[in-house]
């Protein structure tokens, strides 16, 4: 590389991702044949609009590629052609969430959602999103006492609200979601479900977590997490929504679509779909599990009193330990995680109560039960005694026995 800046950055950045325990739940590693995909020439070409229908010449392959990366898609998540279309151009998911807004509800119109500190996203109509500025939004919470989706509280409110769209998923809620009862719910107010699938997305398609397929009407999702594939998102769509769906992506949001992006998707997607992968997202849930038992037997309080999937949220602050100090804690000991709000956090997402953690990453690693028994202590450790006491060297030499492979 002639860039010798750029370079040694990105040789920086190798060595961090090498030398640290990655525990922040909405990262993954990719393969190295979705690594190379992202760098191969597809990076040159330009194919605004869609296969048969694009604005430029020279777009044989590109057609080709995306074709074959929608049939992927489909056949991922055992779909039908005749029920179930899908997008895969959208860059990011909050452009893919944005479009399926435009496609679906009139400006203004009213819509719900999981409020950010229960464990929705930005843009499930948070104030500083642009989904909070153009639409009108009711948000669910927690039971106070059990934090778990209350669907009984739900119905009520969706009864009272009407709303146009219901948002079913998050980022930060750790138990299953009982998709045929947000079915339910819409069907009883006359709403499009729409089912945020971001974080379990790679857990549905490894048999790990249950599928909303069968209920929704729209499931997004992003294609890095749990998928393990390249920063990107797909939309599925019932076939009556599909024109829509597909005018709010282009032109509505986005111009060309990136075709790099689509090459590593769809080695991603056939990855995903081998029995190897089946076993990594089965030992991801495990690995999420045993954590969380392993920090909670050490008197930290887990929210929901635990995890059915890839993610759980520890109420640091129950401890007299702010989620911003246990963040910068524990990186400077080798562990990467995140600061986030817990259920009614009176400090707000600026000074939150809470950190997420994760275990897809350090599942793709190699890692299992027995180095999360390890993580667990380091963590209690490293937030009980204020300093990393010799972990940064120990947590490095746990790294070098789990090489990444790409």
């Amino acid at each position: 590389m002639k860039d010798t800046k750029i370079e040694k950055l990105i040789r920086a950045e190798e060595r961090r991702q090498r030398e640290t325990i990655d525990l922040i739940a909405s990262e993954n590693f990719v393969s190295k044949d979705v690594s190379v995909a992202l760098g191969s020439v597809f990076t040159n070409k330009y194919a605004e609009g869609y296969p048969g229908r694009r604005y430029y010449a020279g777009v044989l392959n590109a057609d080709a590629l995306e074709l074959e990366t929608q049939r992927r898609a489909l056949e991922l998540f055992g779909l039908s052609p005749k029920k179930w279309s899908v997008n895969i151009q959208p860059l990011s998911g909050s452009p893919a969430n944005l479009a399926i807004y435009l496609a679906l509800v009139p400006k203004g119109g009213r819509m719900m959602g999981m409020r950010l500190d229960a464990g929705g996203h930005l843009t499930h109509g948070f104030a500083g999103s642009i989904s909070g500025k153009f639409w009108d939004w009711k948000h669910y919470v927690l039971n106070s006492k059990t934090e778990l989706l209350d669907y009984t509280e739900i119905m009520r409110t969706a009864k009272k609200w009407q709303p146009k769209l219901i948002v079913a998923g998050g980022s930060a809620y750790s138990r299953v979601i009982d998709w045929d009862v947000f079915r339910r719910i819409a069907n009883g107010v006359g709403a499009i479900l729409m089912i945020d699938l971001s974080h379990y997305a790679g857990l549905v398609a490894g048999r790990a977590y249950p599928s909303p397929f069968p209920y929704a009407d729209v499931v997004m999702t992003t294609t890095h997490k749990t998928l393990r594939g390249p920063r990107g998102a797909m939309i599925f769509v019932k076939n009556e929504y599909a024109k829509a769906i597909n005018r709010a992506i282009f032109p509505g949001v986005q111009g060309g679509p990136h075709l790099n992006q689509i090459a590593a998707l769809g080695i991603a997607l056939h990855e995903a779909g081998t029995p190897e992968f089946k076993k990594y997202a089965k030992q991801v849930v495990k690995n999420a599990h045993m954590l969380a038992k392993e920090i909670q037997k050490r008197g930290w309080r887990i929210v929901s009193g635990g995890t059915d999937s890839h993610l759980f949220t520890v109420d640091v602050g129950a401890r007299g330990v702010r989620g911003n100090d246990a963040e910068k804690l524990l990186e400077r000991a080798g562990m990467i995680v995140n600061r986030e709000e817990i259920p009614n956090d009176t400090g707000g997402s600026r000074d939150p109560s809470g950190i997420r953690i994760g275990t897809p990453a350090v599942t793709t690693r190699g890692m299992k039960e027995k180095e999360m028994k390890t993580i667990a202590a380091w963590f209690d450790s490293i937030l009980t005694k204020r300093n990393d006491a010799g972990i940064q060297k120990a947590a490095k030499n746990l790294c070098k026995r789990f090489i990444l492979k790409n």
